[in-house]
């Protein structure tokens, strides 16, 4: 629909129709090649004002007006046999718009049912326009085709609401109307209720959320689709064919009107380019455009942003503008169309709102003056009294409009205001769904005017893999997943974090932590320490003790503590336990740091989270638990715990009936580390494999899926052999050819000259191999490959999917010593490949390293491993010049595949 203030005028310059219509009565011109021509320098002169920076109206709607003129003058070329036959546009089309690679959707309407005597000419039209590469959709349907059709099917109602008469008998688009009217089919409450549900599976398709990696502009939440709903659901209930309809039935205000228009323009413009760019229909902002389309909005990086960040943050802040009024506008719609019969239950709450029908709204003026003009702190209130009333299912339109009106009066000395704050306070502190009180806060735009670091946030993204929401979709998916702790049924999926948050004696302190946990960035700095001076500095103005106002604030800062100790240090060693514990002090500052992690992890990508990342963190609690439990000033003994994991796999092996004196010969060939680092029930399984292959000459591989996945978190695979350099390279090449990734390696050497590796391992996409044939092949693979592991296959060259070619990054490498353990640390952080374990431990064979233990994390496109490497006579790296030699290595090889074709030439890096 056109806007209020604009009106549409045609650019006769952009092609000269008329005489195109004369050449084309000329037989002795070639038909083809003038038309495709004409097309040519259509496009061209439209595509040069775009980069002009003329008005997108003016090109999607002068485009449309061309192609009228177009199809006028092919159509007028045949000699049709009567005016029982018509062209119409229909769908997109039809509404006058048209981008550049959009197809044109026609409708060849007939009086009657029999078209014999049209259908070679009709045959010919359609051929011409694919003859000039026009991108037609077509249908040749006769009144009572259309109308039998649209009765039965809402898309293709829809599509024929909207028509233009583009040459031919305009009677028969008028007949076709009237068939298709609200007396006929299609009720404007059936009508609406059917494209509603439409909508409902559209956006179930997108997760219901308008933020994603690659959004479709046109059919994700707060997209083009969702602006053409509104229209429709109004077109069909009022008639409505302008602006001025709509604001004139009260369905839009001036405000919501222009919202629309100045959200459609900015769609229609990256729609055009994104049809430029690519050449084709596309209406997915994908990686590979969206670079693109930032430097083509004028976007530079600066020190703290990226280019496409800024690009995107603006996209999604226009679309979750847009999600809001869609959701307003339809909220509108289903009151008046399909509950307007209801009988009205009516229930008092206080002087300024009730509960009509299950929907909180303001009592007063419909405006809402006489509540949030006189009450500011009404603002605050409505969503403190929907916590505290969980029967109230959601705010009536009438309200959102109200709140969206006044929410201008949420300034400083409103946040100053004692009134105010103490409401938000009582918000956090109510028994009920505080997250999803948040949630609507957010979503009606109050939520970032009371925390400005918090509007900051709104559609902030990190151009990466791994973070796939934005800081505020993110932020609001994690308090709604440490909601879900507390509600019942979740103790399968979390059964730490679903105990513990029952016991936390503040959830105020949970919900401060998560909020503002991620708050810091995009402001350059380390994110969690600005966060955490943000978070002090709500915590005193809204009074809270000193004491919970440094738990929120350490929380903030340290909200990646457990996540990295987990994923990057080896927790079997005591050490790492004890300086852990160490920095979280004491238990409750553990038990809030769990579930803020275990929430943060799911609320960052959904592929993130998968049982071994449970088990890491669950395995951390315990044993801090433990050190707790047994005071820090008393630490464990190393030979203590050697003597306990011995004393707990014997007793479980003599349950087996497996020979007490073999066990204790073989265990003296083993050092304390072995022990250190796998828990009795492994020790025992190892024990017993390796005694019964004691007279096989093959390798020992052992393969076990978990019982429980939130324990042991992925399939175990446990190998015994003679020791051999390229033992673990060749292990890591067969893992990558048989689809799994290694997370975790633990790797142990005998006196006699045997490796005793472990490695927990799961499917590409995380699952869990379980099958019984799945973990015999893994076996016999690995069996064959350690038969002569210098042999290994060479590195596997799986196609590198499309998303990670657009993320490269310069490897880092890092070494360090840990003089405790007499171990070097090496952290490689790189881009995410095929066959990158494999490369790294050839590389460290040509060094003559010893690999003992390694923790494998992929981050998006980015992966961060930590090796823990010694030379072969069990020393770490002490020459400065050899681990210079050795990270000059490692960086020429990863970054080999940066250059390698298919791969783009730009590069990401960002410091953590």
């Amino acid at each position: 629909m056109m806007s209020v203030n604009y009106q549409f005028r045609p650019d006769l310059s952009l092609y000269h129709f008329a005489k195109l219509k004369s050449q084309l009565k000329d037989s002795t011109l070639p038909v083809i090649p003038l038309l495709k021509q004409a097309l040519a320098l259509i496009n061209q002169r439209l595509d040069q004002a775009f980069y002009d920076g003329a008005d997108i109206r003016d090109l999607i709607y002068g485009r449309a007006w061309a192609m009228d003129q177009l199809m006028s003058c092919i159509w007028q070329r045949f000699d049709w046999p009567d005016e029982r036959i018509a062209l119409l546009a229909v769908g997109g089309y039809g509404r006058g718009e048209l981008h550049p690679k959009s197809d044109i959707d026609l409708l060849i309407l007939l009086k009657d049912d029999d078209d014999t005597r049209y259908r070679q000419l009709l045959s010919d039209f359609i051929t011409l326009l694919w003859d000039i590469k026009l991108d037609v959709g077509h249908s040749v349907r006769s009144l009572a085709d259309c109308e039998r059709e649209a009765r039965a099917d809402i898309t293709v109602a829809t599509n024929l609401l909207e028509n233009r008469t583009l040459v031919g008998n305009d009677a028969l688009r008028t007949e076709m109307v009237q068939r298709l009217s609200t007396e006929c089919m299609w009720t404007s409450a059936k009508f609406f209720e059917a494209k509603w549900q439409e909508q409902i599976t559209r956006h179930y398709k997108f997760n219901n959320s308008e933020y994603s990696l690659e959004p479709n502009i046109k059919s994700s939440p707060g997209g083009l689709r969702d602006i053409q709903m509104v229209g429709w659901v109004a077109k069909r209930h009022f008639n409505a064919t302008t602006v001025q309809d709509l604001l004139a039935e009260g369905f839009l205000t001036e405000t919501e009107m222009r919202i629309l228009e100045q959200g459609q323009c900015f769609l229609w413009q990256v729609r055009y380019a994104l049809h430029m760019i690519s050449g084709r229909a596309e209406d997915r902002l994908l990686f590979d455009y969206q670079r693109q389309l930032a430097v083509l909005f004028g976007y530079l990086d600066t020190e703290k942003r990226l280019a496409v960040e800024q690009f995107m943050k603006r996209y999604f802040r226009v679309v979750t503008t847009l999600t809001e009024l869609n959701d307003v506008l339809l909220q509108h719609f289903e009151e008046v169309l399909l509950k307007k019969d209801e009988e009205q239950k009516i229930t008092p709450i206080n002087r300024r709102f009730q509960i009509r029908n299950g929907l909180i709204e303001h009592l007063g003026d419909e405006v809402g003056n006489e509540v949030f003009e006189r009450h500011p702190f009404a603002l605050i209130e409505i969503f403190l009294l929907m916590a505290q009333h969980p029967e109230i299912e959601g705010v009536r339109a009438i309200t959102i409009r109200a709140l969206r009106d006044h929410r201008h009066l949420i300034d400083e000395a409103f946040r100053r205001d004692l009134r105010a704050s103490s409401l938000f306070m009582e918000l956090l502190r109510a028994a009920g769904d505080v997250p999803l009180q948040l949630t609507r806060m957010s979503r009606y735009g109050m939520l970032g005017r009371y925390l400005p670091e918090f509007g900051h946030a709104v559609g902030l993204t990190q151009h990466d893999l791994f973070h796939v929401y934005t800081v505020d979709a993110h932020t609001l998916r994690l308090l709604r997943f440490q909601q879900s702790f507390r509600e019942p049924g979740k103790e399968k999926n979390f059964p730490l974090a679903a105990s513990i948050i029952h016991q936390l004696p503040k959830l105020e302190i949970l919900w401060l932590a998560g909020l503002y946990h991620d708050l810091g960035k995009g402001r350059g700095g380390d994110h969690s320490e600005l966060g955490a001076e943000d978070a002090r500095l709500f915590c005193e103005r809204h009074q809270l003790s000193k004491r919970d106002t440094h738990l929120v604030c350490w929380l903030v800062e340290n909200h990646l503590l457990m996540s990295m100790t987990a994923q990057k240090q080896d927790i079997s060693d005591p050490d790492v336990i004890r300086h852990f514990a160490e920095t979280v002090g004491d238990q409750v500052h553990l038990d809030y740091l769990h579930v803020l992690t275990v929430a943060d992890i799911n609320a960052t990508n959904p592929t993130l989270w998968n049982g071994w990342r449970a088990a890491l963190l669950n395995q951390l609690y315990t044993e801090t638990t433990r050190a707790f439990r047994r005071g820090l000033e008393n630490p464990i003994d190393p030979a203590e715990w050697v003597e306990e994991t011995q004393q707990q796999a014997l007793a479980i092996l003599r349950a087996m009936g497996v020979d007490q004196q073999k066990v204790l010969e073989l265990w003296t060939t083993l050092d304390d580390d072995y022990f250190l680092q796998d828990a009795p029930s492994e020790v025992a399984w190892h024990t017993k494999g390796i005694l019964q292959h004691s007279k096989s000459s093959e390798p020992l591989v052992l393969v076990a899926a978990p019982t429980d996945d939130m324990k042991e978190g992925g399939t175990k695979v446990f190998i015994h052999t003679r020791d051999a350099a390229f033992g673990f390279a060749a292990t890591a090449a067969i893992m990558d050819r048989l689809g799994l990734s290694i997370h975790d390696a633990r790797i142990s050497t005998s006196r006699n000259g045997y490796t005793l590796n472990t490695l927990i391992v799961l499917e590409q996409d995380g699952q869990v191999p379980r099958a019984a044939e799945r973990l015999e092949e893994i076996r016999q693979e690995l069996i064959s490959a350690l038969h002569n592991p210098e042999n290994f296959p060479a590195l596997v060259q799986h196609h590198t999917p499309r998303q990670l070619k657009h993320f490269t990054m310069p490897t880092q490498v890092y070494i360090s010593n840990d003089p405790s353990n007499l171990r070097t640390l090496i952290e490689v952080i790189t881009p995410d490949r095929p066959g990158l374990l494999a490369r790294i431990g050839r590389i460290f064979v040509e060094f003559d390293l010893w690999l003992q233990n390694a923790k494998i994390a992929t981050l998006g496109e980015r992966v961060e491993d930590v090796f823990f490497i010694t030379h072969q006579d069990g020393s770490p790296l002490s020459d400065p010049e050899l681990c210079l030699q050795l990270q000059a290595r490692l960086c020429e090889e990863l970054d080999k595949q940066a250059r390698e074709p298919g791969y783009p030439a730009y590069a990401v890096g960002r410091s953590r």
